[in-house]
């Protein structure tokens, strides 16, 4: 596609850029840019108060430059005419280090320095809902098993093919939709890559599923648990550790347990130790913990964890080892910033494969029907303010992840967290108001 961001609107008919980038709490901002100025923002930057979104700036911050990154650019399939385009931040000429993108490149150049290349996939699921996002949108989608539904998934067929053959056109590699296990939820697959590509199109999927959904009449969302007694949306990772040339995959060994490296392994272990920690992060919204810590659904199952463990290919534990060379982490749900998700997925891997972390034991059990009898394992964060002291405590990941950003994210959410704390509800005037 080339770097000349002039030449690519000329050479593809784009007449609008939109420079994009996310800030701490997964919010995607944007400024349109006409065409014929896209030569000076490629150089200079789109220029934002960084305080009017959610980043710890101050409104006497001098102006926060967002610089597209070309690589990264995409022509919106259902808008051709616009280009959607990711952004790095800078101010004062210096990297704006507490921003996600800036933080997960960080990271990559760390990992790249030590040889690695770490290659993901993400696994969004999604709801489509009601526009006032009471209901889900398909008042026949009511069985007590929807997973798989044909019926049900056929009845979406428009914005599901739609989205999908957008994916395809953009080189994706999409290659499978379903019903997910939710009443009104469903999931979309496309092939793994770098992190930060797979960061990227994470981001613009969201933003894609949310426009199509729109242009249909429904809504979309990604949030962790929108409704009481149905599955949440998770955002499982899958990762793997390439050589520095990325050919060569080093979390492969078949002599191994389960086809895991010794490096493979320490990076499991890195994530284990860390697990506590990084819900923080993977898991960032008050309703992240109603997903995590839910009671029994209606199909049967939460499929999500609640205790720090890993097995083989058992969908029931934090972390899987599906197949050879490769693992998968379940606790990452649909509110995960997607380059903060990247990012703390690296940090903890990098200082498990230093340290030469241990996973522990694996378990090969049914954790939804045995797990009171797992000893040792830690419990997953009970709510969001847990979390965020786990994270506190956390030094060593606080430090891999950058004190500027882990001071900033930790300030912003504790504010959010309080905003939470001081609201009143409904639960307490049923509760209390005869006590």
């Amino acid at each position: 596609m080339g770097n000349d961001l002039a030449a690519f609107a000329k050479g593809n008919g784009v007449k609008y850029f939109m420079i994009s980038y996310t800030d701490l709490f997964g919010g995607q901002r944007a400024k349109l840019v006409p065409a014929q100025a896209i030569a000076d923002m490629q150089k200079d930057g789109a220029g934002f108060a960084g305080f009017a979104t959610w980043l710890d700036l101050t409104p006497a911050h001098p102006d926060m430059l967002a610089v597209p990154d070309p690589d990264s650019v995409i022509q919106l399939p259902w808008k051709p005419e616009v280009a959607w385009i990711a952004a790095n931040c800078m101010m004062d000429e210096k990297t704006v280090a507490q921003a996600p993108r800036n933080t997960l490149k960080r990271l990559i150049d760390e990992a790249a320095g030590d040889g690695m290349h770490v290659k993901t996939g993400v696994e969004a699921e999604f709801f489509l809902i009601s526009p006032d996002g009471k209901t889900i949108s398909d008042e026949y989608d009511t069985a007590s098993k929807p997973c798989y539904d044909q019926q049900a998934v056929m009845r979406r067929y428009d914005v599901i093919a739609e989205i999908c053959d957008h994916m395809l056109a953009l080189g994706w590699g999409a290659y499978q939709n379903d019903h997910e296990d939710a009443n009104g939820q469903f999931e979309m697959n496309w092939a793994f890559d770098d992190a930060l590509a797979t960061a990227d199109k994470h981001s613009f999927f969201k933003f894609m599923v949310r426009s199509v959904a729109e242009k249909h009449g429904l809504r979309a969302t990604f949030m962790p648990k929108p409704f009481p007694g149905l599955t949440g949306n998770g955002c499982h990772a899958h990762i793997s550790v390439w050589d520095k040339d990325g050919k060569t995959n080093v979390f492969a060994d078949n002599a191994m347990e389960l086809g895991l490296s010794a490096k493979g392994r320490h990076f499991l272990g890195g994530i284990m130790k860390h697990a506590s920690a990084l819900a923080a992060i993977t898991n960032p919204t008050v309703n992240s913990y109603k997903r995590i810590n839910a009671p029994r659904t209606v199909s049967g199952a939460t499929w999500a964890p609640n205790s720090v463990t890993w097995t083989g290919n058992n969908r029931t534990h934090m972390v899987r080892v599906p197949g050879p060379g490769r693992f998968e982490l379940r606790l990452p749900d649909g509110a995960a910033n997607p380059y903060l998700l990247q990012a703390v997925i690296i940090a903890a891997g990098l200082d498990g494969i230093r340290s030469k972390a241990d996973p522990g034991k694996r378990y090969d059990i049914d954790m939804y029907q045995f797990g009171h009898t797992v000893e040792g394992a830690p419990k997953l964060p009970l709510n969001l303010l847990d979390a965020l002291r786990e994270f506190d405590n956390d030094k060593s990941l606080k430090a891999a992840l950058g004190e500027e950003f882990s001071s900033a994210y930790l300030k912003l959410k504790h504010q959010e967290w309080n905003s939470y704390a001081s609201h009143f509800t409904q639960w307490e005037r049923d509760h209390t108001l005869d006590i």
